[in-house]
């Protein structure tokens, strides 16, 4: 079963599993009673809110409904509750893709990373500020430069200040909120990378995209690449996280060609999941081989090429619901 169906991930990895494993039965689950991934699956189950007080003993009913093997997370929200409710997941009667408890925790706060990096003298790390008026940030990092909130993912709730007018209008939220950085390289030169942890601090594969972002965040355009010192830097990373199973990592270069910066670390399966799986990096597949059987991933010889998106129709003629 894989969860927030109607969301780019949640569909992308019903695909990516139906092309692989043909035969695989898929039960798509979405708040939403139109959810568009319910067309790629074979049940679709409306479920309540993540938040919800009922939603374990929803989530029980279903699983044992239809004897679900494997539970796929594919929104953020659920990852975090799940992580959450290690105990409760436990007692259901199936095996749930999910990282570590640390990385997740830390992955949920952009400071709390930032703290890590700090304590590590990471080179990966971006300077970061909780507090500071708009002369002393600016001293520090230039013109412009970013807040950004503290918990959010696909650059949601981005502010770039160029001026004081932009900094006063948000600076009662810096510290609880928001933290100041400097802005890093540039749009053309953002990176996604996807490993598949061990948990020992290795992986077992992995694979390297550049990317454009769309105006919401999400990737728009990308291209396999193979960049060496930011393989490096990767691995120095999954060396001090131990990450287990899908695992996303975000980096921009420094202006100056420099060093590698880390963004953010998605401490699950990411929305370029689908464009990865294109190109035979099928995260969906390792996740079912691993969770399932205990079968480690092999590192895939995926082909090389570049991706577009685009707005797709999904048309029903002969009713007006799934």
């Amino acid at each position: 079963m894989v969860t927030g169906v109607g969301a780019i991930i949640g569909y992308g990895l019903l695909r990516s599993l139906r092309s692989a494993i043909p035969e695989v039965r898929l039960i798509g689950a979405d708040i939403y009673p139109d959810a568009v991934g319910q067309a790629w699956c074979d049940a679709f189950e409306q479920a309540p809110f993540t938040a919800s007080p009922h939603y374990f003993d929803w989530l029980r009913q279903v699983v044992d409904k239809h004897e679900i093997d494997l539970l796929i997370p594919g929104i953020e929200q659920d990852i975090y509750r799940f992580s959450d409710d290690r105990s409760r997941l436990s007692s259901l009667n199936c095996k749930v893709v999910l990282n570590t408890a640390r990385l997740i925790e830390l992955s949920r706060d952009k400071w709390a990373m930032h703290q890590e990096l700090l304590a590590l003298n990471d080179q990966a790390r971006i300077p970061s500020y909780l507090a500071g008026n708009y002369a002393t940030l600016v001293a520090k990092l230039g013109l412009p430069f970013i807040l950004k909130p503290r918990r959010s993912y696909a650059s949601k709730g981005l502010v770039r200040v160029a001026c004081q007018k932009d900094f006063d209008a948000h600076a009662d939220s810096i510290g609880e909120q928001l933290m100041a950085q400097p802005i890093i390289g540039s749009d053309d030169e953002e990176y996604t990378v996807a490993v598949f942890g061990d948990g020992q601090g290795g992986a077992y594969a992995a694979i390297t995209l550049r990317r454009r972002l769309a105006q919401d965040g999400s990737t728009a355009k990308a291209w396999v690449k193979k960049e060496q010192s930011l393989d490096d830097v990767v691995s120095r990373l999954c060396a001090h996280f131990k990450p287990v199973g899908p695992t996303n990592l975000q980096f921009r270069r420094d202006r100056d060609g420099g060093c590698w910066k880390l963004l953010e670390i998605n401490p699950r399966i990411s929305s370029t999941s689908s464009i990865r799986s294109a190109f035979g990096y099928n995260e969906a597949l390792m996740s079912m081989e691993f969770f399932l059987k205990g079968k480690p991933p092999s590192q895939p010889k995926f082909q090389g090429g570049f991706a577009l998106r685009f707005i797709e129709d999904y048309i029903v003629h002969d009713r007006d619901h799934f």
